[in-house]
């Protein structure tokens, strides 16, 4: 059985199988009181079970019960909370991935004009 424990003293997230170590998920807070998750990791011998998935939900949700936002600086914290729109409120404005999200909004802001031929910029109504 899996247990995600908060290990401030190694600014990290841990998740541990019967009481092993299986991995972890780095963090520290940031400048504008936004935590940062640089990193995550899971021992190769605990791959496959999910157990990432279970450690960045669990850190997620402690972050958000502190009343922080986060900076998801790891590219599979990224991926997950792209799959899991439910935490996209988590994300700080100034983290990369909520650039990547303008990204995908500014696409569709050109698709909108190739499709339809509305010019957004001059539409008052998008």
């Amino acid at each position: 059985m899996a247990e995600v424990t908060k290990n401030t003293d190694e600014s990290r997230f841990e998740i541990h199988v019967d009481g092993e170590l299986a991995g972890w998920l780095d963090y520290t807070v940031g400048r504008l009181d936004d935590v940062v998750l640089p990193h995550t990791f899971v021992e190769d011998r605990f791959g496959g079970q999910g157990l990432a998935g279970e450690l960045v939900r669990a850190g997620l949700d402690d972050i958000r019960k502190q009343g922080y936002r986060v900076d998801p600086q790891c590219p599979y914290v990224q991926g997950w909370i792209e799959k899991n729109p439910e935490y996209h409120d988590l994300v700080a404005d100034s983290s990369s991935f909520a650039k990547g999200l303008g990204r995908e909004a500014a696409e569709a802001v050109e698709d909108l004009e190739d499709v339809a031929g509305v010019d957004a910029a001059s539409d008052p109504r998008i």
